[in-house]
């Protein structure tokens, strides 16, 4: 009797039902990543609002410390090189951050009154919707960043533009925007109000960006005694993050800088999806919140 006879009727249909879930689920994903790069494109002044916040500090600030603030001959540079030079990866990292908050509230305001309301209530695995919005959300911080290294370097700033195309760099961009994409959808948890989310900008992205290597390197602040501060942007993520873009785009090695990223990656992601369990985040406050 050859193998075919000896299937019966529900293992013959198990393997198509699994092909039509995998389907479904990557179509979903399709449609929520095309949502947000459709939405993007509609928005001229959100990539102008991108690019403008770090070019101002790249062509202002970083102009006036050009001479007065170099960096030393270090990892991963091979030979001096001036302030604004140094702080492009920290822009760079400038432009993920931001963009990976303001999914979160993007976040927020599309599970109050959008289609994440509806998406939320899809017969998918809640983890899953969850990843394809991060997707969407790191391919959109990746294009900005490609954007204004682009713009950086027609300005006159030296730059290694040749390694922005190789597979480190890409490799450190998009795990850099994973990974604060994830925490803009923790915070998304916990920010029940559009209005709140003023407080996110002044207790999370501001203090994770100065309390970073994002301007300066950790030996300047270690040498200049804010022991403090040192300690804070040793354990910053976003430190690590500015660090891997940095080295990367030297052809360097970064160090613990991919294994930190990708760990908080996996962590802050994790939490946004219990949090954003029915039973336990987002899903049982709504029940709750519905049945009084």
């Amino acid at each position: 009797m050859s193998e075919r006879a000896l299937k019966t009727p529900q293992d013959a249909s198990v393997e198509p039902m699994a092909r039509r879930g995998l389907g479904h689920a990557l179509q979903a994903m399709r449609a929520i990543v095309l949502r947000e790069l459709y939405k993007f494109s509609q928005q001229t002044g959100r990539l102008v609002s991108a690019l403008v916040r770090p070019l101002l500090w790249l062509a202002v600030f970083a102009a006036g410390f050009r001479n007065v603030f170099g960096v030393a001959i270090v990892e991963p540079y091979d030979t001096y090189i001036p302030y604004d030079v140094y702080i492009v990866p920290g822009l760079v990292g400038m432009v993920l951050l931001f963009n990976g908050m303001q999914s979160s509230l993007a976040m927020v305001y599309d599970r109050e009154m959008g289609l994440m309301r509806l998406l939320l209530t899809a017969p998918l695995p809640r983890p899953w919707l969850l990843f394809s919005k991060l997707c969407a959300t790191a391919l959109l911080s990746v294009l900005q960043a490609i954007a204004f290294v682009a713009v950086a370097a027609a300005i006159g700033t030296e730059l290694p533009l040749l390694s922005l195309a190789g597979l480190h760099a890409l490799a450190a961009l998009a795990a850099g925007a994973l990974m604060l994409g994830a925490l803009g959808l923790l915070l998304s948890v916990h920010i029940k109000q559009l209005e709140n989310f003023a407080g996110t900008m002044n207790f999370v992205i501001f203090p994770m960006y100065f309390l970073s290597t994002a301007l300066y390197p950790l030996w300047k602040l270690q040498e200049s005694g804010a022991e403090w501060v040192y300690q804070l942007a040793r354990f910053n993520p976003f430190t690590y993050a500015v660090e891997w873009i940095r080295f990367a785009l030297y052809g360097k090695d970064p160090g613990l800088a991919p294994y930190v990223v990708l760990g908080c990656l996996v962590v802050f992601f994790g939490l946004a999806c219990w949090g954003y369990d029915p039973q336990r985040g987002f899903g049982g406050l709504t029940k709750r919140g519905g049945g009084g």
